[in-house]
């Protein structure tokens, strides 16, 4: 075996790898935000209140959820950048630019920074609010990084799409891509336009569901690729 095929051997399992760690890192992502539930306490409403907030300074235990999110951020990162960009980079600037996009999103660097966007009081604590919330650094992050990253994760999608369709090997996977895009933009709209009336816990989980679906489908499609396709 040569150097040159060494080499490529080694990058083959290093792609697998980040995927297989993208992939579950979407399980252990949604998992995280559902089990935290179970120790916020009875004013917490699954409903009304973020997942930001169970990883708020007062909130319990919740440097859990912090290690889980910046571990899961770190997992996209890497994975868009050495796993999903080698697999797709015959389709042009297209997937360049949507792999590009999918690092800065909220799943991927926006949750690789989440020791550092932590609200400074969850709504469910008695005297806080919504300016309280944003008082301190991590506050301010939280919602500016938030905002951005959910459309950047949008317009990730919306750039992947027309790449897979490119690329006979990902066709099948470009429409369900978007679909999950779409989604996510809808959930993404109403949870700002739901959130005063209490609705607003709610849509923001099935973003969050929809966006950790759509990156896990992406990974297995990197995993289902022929060794000759990577």
């Amino acid at each position: 075996m040569t150097a040159s095929q060494m080499m490529d051997r080694r990058f083959l399992s290093l792609s697998r790898v980040l995927a297989w760690a993208a992939l579950s890192a979407q399980i252990v992502f949604v998992l995280s935000w559902l089990l935290a539930v179970l120790w916020q306490g009875p004013r917490y409403s699954v409903l009304a209140h973020s997942i930001s907030d169970m990883y708020a300074v007062t909130a319990p235990h919740g440097a859990v959820l912090v290690v889980v999110l910046t571990l899961c951020g770190a997992a996209v990162v890497l994975f868009a950048a050495f796993s999903l960009w080698p697999a797709l980079k015959s389709a042009g600037w297209s997937a360049a630019l949507g792999c590009t996009l999918l690092v800065l999103s909220i799943f991927g660097l926006g949750d690789l920074l989440s020791p550092f966007e932590r609200l400074a009081c969850r709504l469910a604590d008695a005297g806080c609010g919504d300016a309280a919330q944003v008082a301190n650094l991590g506050g301010t992050l939280d919602s500016a990084l938030s905002t951005v990253g959910a459309m950047l994760f949008v317009a990730a999608g919306f750039f992947l799409a027309p790449a897979m369709k490119k690329l006979p090997q990902w066709r099948q996977w470009a429409n369900a891509v978007q679909g999950l895009t779409i989604a996510f933009l809808v959930f993404f709209v109403a949870t700002g336009l739901l959130n005063a009336s209490g609705w607003g816990g709610l849509f923001e989980r099935l973003l969050a569901l929809a966006g950790a679906v759509a990156i896990a489908l992406l990974a297995y499609g990197v995993l289902r690729q022929p060794h000759s396709a990577l």
